[in-house]
């Protein structure tokens, strides 16, 4: 089983939406943790996109880097460009960036930030349905 931690600045939606995704796609064969350089509360917004789609994160809970399990981590995956830049080094076999939009940066309705959630939520399933294909298949 690959261990994997997914960074983002505040680990309040796009690393938790990416956490999500590669458990749900991974099946049980990946060990996936998601952290932030500072953890704030998961955004409501993503916990509400996601379980539109049948994904339940109503359990999740923004972590801190420093908050993770010391384990071996096989992949480091960041998925803001802030925090591939500002992030402690976390020591794993390989390291990952994709850079998704942050949502929460949205103005206007409440319509118009969950329309932008949703464009988020649904490239970054493409991204780890793609990505666990590959990691199971290694």
């Amino acid at each position: 089983m690959k261990n994997i931690v997914v960074a983002c600045a505040s680990n309040s939606c796009r690393s938790q939406i990416t956490e999500a995704f590669l458990r749900y796609f991974g099946k049980g064969q990946l060990n996936v943790y998601s952290a932030g350089t500072t953890k704030s509360e998961v955004n409501p917004f993503a916990i509400e996109v996601m379980k539109e789609i049948g994904i339940n994160m109503a359990a999740h809970t923004s972590k801190a880097i420093d908050e993770l399990p010391q384990i071996k981590w096989d992949i480091a995956l960041t998925v803001c460009d802030p925090v591939q830049e500002a992030c402690p080094y976390i020591p794993a076999k390989e390291h990952l960036h994709h850079a998704f939009f942050d949502p929460v940066l949205t103005e206007g309705t409440d319509d118009e930030i969950r329309d932008s959630f949703r464009k988020v939520r649904d490239e970054i399933k493409v991204f780890c349905s793609e990505l666990t294909e590959k990691l199971i298949a290694k």
